[in-house]
């Protein structure tokens, strides 16, 4: 495999999305756990988990949604018709959460109000995340370098359980990140709702590996034929010891292991993804160089990111660094 600056830039944006993932991912998981918790304090002391930290967790949506169309514009103009609804709810769900993350805090009478925003933005937004994932990995229809599919080639069984996997992995991110960042009562609840998010995740997961494979002979031959069978090997091979890490640490009441098994689950699948896609970056006919801009773009653009990417990263780790710690009750950010 030659290393240059368009696979350069696919391993880059793959980055960007996957940090995406798991950072935003939990966030996203507390607002889809955010009915089941008892009382205004519980749901008070959830949301101050995340308050000081949930935007700039969507920075690295905007890194990769912007990096796939700077650098690999052909991507893009394909990809975006398929997936136009989908991408849309994401957008306007991202956006009723945001804001009553603010406005939750200022009133009483509407309070409940955007408390279900909170959540119907978070299941919008992670339902439509696991459908247009679905929908990239059933294949998108090109001719002429165009995309040649109807409007709603994707709304399929596939990608539906996709959608609820992903909302449900959400889930068991958001209850496994309350346990980790909570004491008492509220940490207590996140153990009790973690486990049948756990177990749901796990069901889900094996559902989409297992029917994958049928959806394109190369899914197949990565999966099933030799040489592949043997790179690809230690992914379902460390999918199992996580998944036993994850109970064995619900199961231990370790308030840490829990979450960071649901992390590394979840990095798995992406690298599960990355093994069947590559080097397609819009299955099943358009490869990451087939997409990619000019070398002259794609080398000014990397200098750019080369500034840009550290900055990013520094405020990241800053913000974490700053929130660490146990939240308790009448803590927080607001």
């Amino acid at each position: 495999m030659e290393m240059d600056l368009a696979l350069i830039w696919a391993l880059l944006i793959a980055t960007a999305v996957l940090l995406y993932v798991v950072l935003d991912g939990f966030d996203l998981g507390i607002g889809l756990v955010f009915p089941f918790l008892s009382d205004e304090g519980e749901r008070d002391v959830a949301m101050n988990t995340v308050a000081p930290v949930w935007d700039g967790n969507e920075t690295w949506l905007v890194l990769g949604g912007g990096g796939l169309f700077a650098v690999f514009p052909l991507a893009y103009a394909v990809v975006m018709p398929a997936v136009y609804a989908p991408v849309t709810a994401m957008l306007l769900g991202l956006v009723f959460r945001g804001v009553a993350f603010e406005f939750r805090w200022k009133t009483v009478r509407w309070k409940r109000v955007w408390d279900w925003s909170f959540t119907l933005g978070s299941l919008v937004a992670a339902l439509s995340q696991g459908i247009i994932l679905g929908a990239l990995v059933q294949g998108i229809h090109v001719e002429n370098r165009a995309y040649a599919g109807g409007w709603w080639d994707w709304l399929t069984p596939f990608s539906l359980l996709c959608g609820v996997a992903v909302a449900i992995g959400y889930g068991l991110l958001g209850a496994t990140w309350l346990v980790m960042k909570t004491e008492a009562g509220v940490r207590d609840h996140g153990y009790r709702l973690a486990w049948p998010a756990a177990i749901g995740t796990v069901a889900m997961v094996d559902a989409v590996s297992l029917w994958t494979p049928f959806l394109d002979p190369v899914y197949m031959e990565r999966w099933f034929a030799m040489p592949w069978l043997l790179w690809a090997s230690p992914v379902p091979i460390l999918t199992g010891l996580t998944v036993l890490s994850l109970f064995w640490g619900l199961l231990r009441r370790h308030d840490y292991q829990p979450f960071i098994s649901a992390q590394i689950l979840f990095v798995l699948c992406f690298v599960g993804l990355g093994i069947s896609f590559y080097p397609n970056i819009v299955p099943p006919s358009i490869s990451i160089w087939d997409a990619a801009a000019p070398d002259e773009s794609l080398g000014f653009l990397l200098v750019g990111t080369a500034v840009l990417l550290p900055i990013i990263l520094g405020y990241t780790i800053y913000a974490y660094s700053v929130f660490r710690g146990k939240v308790r009750a009448g803590d927080g950010y607001h």
